[in-house]
C-alpha cells in the first residue's frame, strides 16, 4: 500500500469539524514500537470513527540532561515514520527544531510541530509555514494565550494559514505546571483549532533532577476539563509500558487504556453546550 501525505487543506478542514486525536510515543524508540503503536492508534480511531494523527519525535532536542534519550535522528526517524504512515494510513506529525529541518520533514510528515520552547522562533515558524503543511504550535509554558496572536501573525505573513494551537500547561513555580482553561476560548478566538496536550500538561519539568517527572493519574481529569472547555483536538503521548518508556514515561498514558478514555471524552463532547 502506498500512502501519500494527506492534503493539508483536507486534514485542516477535518480538524475544524470534529474532535481529532494526536497520539503516539514521545520519541521514536524503535521501528517496531513505532509500527505497534501506530497500528493500535489506527485501530482505535477506526472503531471510534475519529481522525487520528500518529505522533512521535525523531529527536528530542530539549531534554533535561545531556544523557537523556533523544531518538534515532532525522534520517532514520523519518524512515520509521514513513513506514508507519504506509502501514496504517495515518497522517504523521513530528517536531522540528531547526529551520533547515522543515523541508525534509515535510516530505514525510503531514503536520509539522513546533515545540513549546521554540514557539517564538521566527525563522522556525517561517520555514514551517513555507512547506504548506499544517503547523501545530505548542504554546510555550512561559507565554500567555493571548500572546499566541503574534505566533499566528508570523505564520500568516509567511503564508501559513493552516494552524493548530496547542495548550500544554503553564509554568507554576519550579518543576510544576498548571492549566488555565481560559486559554482554550482565548486561542480559539484567533481563528484556528485548539488542541489540548493532556499528557505534557501533567509533566513535572525536571522534577526528577536529571529528567522530568509526571502525574499521569491526572490525565483523564484534565482531558475531561479540556473537552468541556471546547477543545477541537486531543494530544496524548501513549506507550505500551509507560514505566519503561525512554522519554516522558511518567506523564505518558498506557496504550491499552486509550480507547476507554477516548470513549468517555467523546461522550462528554456530545453533551449540548450552553454557549
Amino acid at each position: 500500500m502506498t500512502v501519500s501525505p494527506a492534503a493539508p487543506g483536507d486534514l485542516y478542514e477535518k480538524s475544524r469539524k470534529a474532535m481529532f486525536l494526536i497520539a503516539g510515543p514521545c520519541a521514536l524508540e524503535s521501528r517496531s514500537l513505532a509500527l505497534e503503536v501506530a497500528a493500535a492508534v489506527a485501530e482505535v480511531a477506526g472503531r471510534l470513527g475519529i481522525t487520528a494523527i500518529f505522533k512521535s519525535s525523531f529527536d528530542k532536542a530539549n531534554r533535561t540532561s545531556i544523557t537523556s534519550f533523544r531518538g534515532p535522528g532525522l534520517t532514520t526517524g523519518l524512515s520509521w515514520l514513513a513506514e508507519a504512515r504506509e502501514a496504517t494510513g495515518l497522517p504523521i506529525v513530528t517536531d522540528i527544531h531547526l529551520p533547515e529541518q522543515a523541508a525534509p520533514v515535510a516530505e514525510v510528515a503531514d503536520v509539522l510541530q513546533i515545540p513549546a520552547f521554540l514557539c517564538r522562533q521566527t525563522d522556525l515558524l517561517v520555514a514551517a509555514a513555507a512547506t504548506g503543511k499544517v503547523v501545530n504550535v505548542k504554546k510555550g509554558q512561559f507565554l500567555a494565550p493571548w500572546d499566541m496572536k503574534n505566533v499566528v501573525s508570523k505564520l500568516a505573513e509567511a503564508g501559513g494559514r493552516r494552524v493548530w494551537l496547542t495548550e500544554r500547561g503553564a509554568s507554576f513555580g519550579y518543576n510544576n505546571l498548571v492549566v488555565d482553561f481560559r486559554s482554550v476560548p482565548i486561542m480559539k478566538s484567533l481563528g484556528h483549532p485548539v488542541v489540548f496536550d493532556a499528557t505534557h500538561s501533567v509533566q513535572l519539568p525536571g522534577g526528577q533532577g536529571g529528567a522530568s517527572g509526571g502525574q499521569r493519574e491526572f490525565v483523564p481529569t484534565l482531558a475531561r476539563a479540556a473537552v468541556a472547555a471546547g477543545v477541537d483536538g486531543l494530544f496524548l503521548e501513549v506507550h505500551p509500558d509507560p514505566d519503561k518508556a525512554l522519554c516522558d514515561g511518567p506523564n505518558s498514558w498506557p496504550l491499552a487504556r486509550l480507547e476507554p478514555l477516548l470513549r468517555e471524552l467523546l461522550a462528554l463532547r456530545s453533551v449540548p453546550r450552553a454557549d
